[in-house]
C-alpha cells in the first residue's frame, strides 16, 4: 500500500516586507518552514490553508495565487508516506498577533497541538533558502521570488 501525504503551506509577506516562518520541533527533529500543514479528508486546499493558518498562528489569511506544487518525489521525514506539497501566497485578514522570535528555534511555548513552535519575521532580501529545512520549502521560495522579481 503506498501512502500519500497532501501539505499546503501559505508564503506570508507583511507590509514591511518581511517573510513568516515556522520553527518547529516534533518528534525530537527541529526544522523551519512555512506555515501550514496536512489536508485532512473531504477539505479542498484552500479550506484546508486556511484551517492551518488559524490552527497555528490565530490569523485568518486569503489565499492568493499558487507558487509551487512539488514536482518529484519526497519521502516524509517522519513516516513511509510520499509527499505532495503546494504553496500559495496568502494574505493576513487580521492583524498579525503573534508572539514574534528573533532566534532560531526560539521556544518558549508549545503550540496548540502540542508541538514546540516559534514564529519569526525575515526581511524578503535576506531569507536564504538554506534557512527553510525542506527542499520542497526552499523551491517554493525560489519561485516566489523568481516571480516577484520578474
Amino acid at each position: 500500500m503506498f501512502l500519500f501525504n497532501v501539505r499546503v503551506y501559505g508564503i506570508l509577506i507583511d507590509d514591511q516586507n518581511q517573510v513568516l516562518i515556522s520553527d518547529e520541533r516534533t518528534e525530537n527533529v527541529s526544522f523551519t518552514k512555512f506555515p501550514g500543514g496536512g489536508l485532512e479528508y473531504g477539505e479542498g486546499l484552500i479550506d484546508a490553508l486556511k484551517r492551518e493558518y488559524m490552527e497555528e498562528t490565530g490569523m485568518e489569511v486569503a489565499v492568493g495565487k499558487h507558487i509551487y506544487t512539488t514536482d518529484f518525489f519526497e519521502k516524509s521525514s517522519f513516516n513511509e508516506s510520499q509527499i505532495l506539497s503546494i504553496y500559495y501566497q496568502v494574505t493576513c485578514k487580521t492583524p498579525l498577533e503573534l508572539n514574534i522570535r528573533k532566534e532560531v528555534f526560539d521556544f518558549t511555548e508549545k503550540s496548540r497541538e502540542g508541538k514546540l513552535q516559534a514564529f519569526r519575521l525575515v526581511h524578503i532580501d535576506e531569507l536564504k533558502e538554506e534557512d527553510l529545512t525542506f527542499l520542497t520549502d526552499q523551491i517554493a521560495w525560489r519561485n516566489f521570488l523568481q516571480a516577484i522579481r520578474s
